[in-house]
């Protein structure tokens, strides 16, 4: 099953595969979720990183061409500075551009700063002896396959940076 995450950016994930975090949504479909902070952030990013090497880039040209809120943009840039993925320059030619090149910062740092652990099951967020979600983690049968999911997922997202998307896009 391919998870298509939505319209704007990650259209240029085409040819990458995230197996499913498997939540069972209705009539028994298979669906992952993640939030508006968590999409809007990889697309602000990957709308910077297209212009990476092009001076600083205004939050209304990105949200005009990722159909983003300005305000929630400004929101989520803020939460990007201080993980610092992106840097802001004030003044009449300001905006934000990318603190490293987009070769090095991946879907999954992005993802992780915005939405914070990967976790398909509240027993991940913590270690298998001391879990305070879950009294039986430490002799859980399950609790392997759901290590095995997260550890997948975030293979998978870790493994696709900004630069991939942008060549994704030139395609």
């Amino acid at each position: 099953m391919e998870i298509v995450l939505t319209r704007f950016c990650f259209s240029a994930i085409v040819g990458y595969v995230i197996k499913p975090i498997a939540l069972l949504g209705k009539a028994g479909e298979m669906s992952v979720k993640l939030s508006t902070k968590g999409r809007y952030g990889v697309a602000a990013m990957y709308d910077l990183a297209m212009h990476y090497g092009e001076g600083p880039i205004s939050l209304k040209s990105v949200a005009l061409r990722q159909e983003i809120s300005e305000h929630y943009l400004e929101q989520l840039m803020g939460t990007l500075r201080k993980a610092g993925y992106v840097k802001s320059v004030r003044g009449a030619q300001g905006g934000y551009t990318l603190t490293k090149d987009p070769s090095q910062i991946s879907v999954g740092d992005i993802i992780k700063v915005m939405e914070g652990p990967i976790a398909p099951v509240d027993c991940l967020l913590t270690d298998e002896i001391s879990n305070a979600y879950c009294q039986r983690a430490d002799a859980c049968v399950t609790r392997g396959v759901w290590v095995k999911v997260r550890d997948s997922i975030t293979g998978v997202l870790d493994s696709i940076s900004l630069a991939d998307l942008c060549e994704e896009e030139k395609k």
